[in-house]
């Protein structure tokens, strides 16, 4: 799998019983803690290999650091990801940095899978089930930060859910028997939910009230805190998603925003929904896949 597929990693099959998953993620600082940052940035990186349905290998840094800014900050940004490929069962095998004024930092990641276990964008069946592992907004809640309107409760628990691996819905993906899963980043819901529903030509319709959204989302959305990258996405994929008269504007913007290090979105037979729960119970059930599309359905 690579270019000629528009999904959340590249695999290269080695044998009949082994594949390598290989895929890379950075960007600038989302949070101000520089532990933090690292850890959000290398568990985004990651989880690519885990939206395959894999399990992470080996990591390599990648850096760009302002000359004129503490080394003590980088220290920080490289513990915390450290830590974090270590709490995958991989490790830091080296990286490269250079110089820039403004830091970035993320990784490229090697995983590894059974071929015939690899979860596609594509696969998703009349009848399935959609899962979401994750509450949503982190990227309202991140510019309400950079505006200085949040209430540090609200940050502390949207911070531990970005450095939060997807390690566990990968692996209750694999016991449920995922037909297709991705992993909610900077297209918001709604984009990367398109991108399943049309590698399988299918109608995804969600319901607004499963949804669910991270503590504050909503009050700061109403503030206007709402991410530049949420018009793009609109944009981009607006023609291919119908909303329902009782979803408002202000939600219609708040499932276009960009999410970082969000969670797993995964198309699973309805019988084995139980299953998937079971070992992911912080998991929400947001809707179901139908014949016809593709597009997607809010209502």
């Amino acid at each position: 799998m690579g270019l000629e597929v528009a999904d959340d990693a590249g695999v290269y099959q080695l044998n009949d019983q082994q594949a390598i998953i290989n895929t890379t993620d950075f960007f600038p600082p989302v949070v101000d803690d520089p532990y933090d940052f690292g850890a959000i940035a290398a568990a985004n990186a990651l989880s690519d290999v885990y939206a395959m349905g894999g399990r992470v290998l080996f990591a390599m840094n990648l850096v760009a650091f302002p000359a004129d800014l503490g080394t003590d900050i980088l220290k920080e940004i490289l513990r915390g990801g450290a830590e974090k490929v270590a709490e995958a069962g991989g490790v830091v095998l080296g990286g490269h940095s250079v110089a820039d004024n403004e830091p970035k930092y993320g990784l490229a990641v090697t995983g590894i899978i059974d071929p015939d276990k690899v979860k596609r964008k594509g696969g998703a069946r009349p009848g399935d089930v959609l899962v979401l592992t994750k509450p949503l907004g982190v990227g309202v809640i991140t510019t309400a930060l950079k505006r200085g309107k949040t209430d540090d409760a609200d940050v502390a628990l949207a911070v531990e859910a970005m450095k939060t691996l997807n390690k566990a819905g990968a692996e209750a993906a694999q016991a449920a028997d995922a037909q297709a899963m991705t992993d909610i980043t900077g297209f918001g819901i709604l984009g990367h939910g398109f991108e399943m529903a049309r590698a399988g030509n299918v109608t995804f319709r969600l319901r607004m009230a499963d949804l669910p959204l991270h503590n504050g989302t909503v009050r700061y959305a109403e503030m206007g805190t709402i991410p530049g990258g949420t018009g793009r996405n609109s944009a981009h994929f607006g023609e291919h998603v119908e909303f329902g008269p009782d979803v408002s504007d202000l939600m219609q913007k708040i499932l276009w925003t960009p999410e970082t290090s969000g969670g797993l979105l995964a198309a699973i037979p309805p019988e084995n929904v139980a299953t998937f729960l079971e070992q992911m119970p912080s998991a929400a059930v947001v809707g179901t896949v139908e014949a016809g599309g593709p597009k997607i359905i809010v209502e």
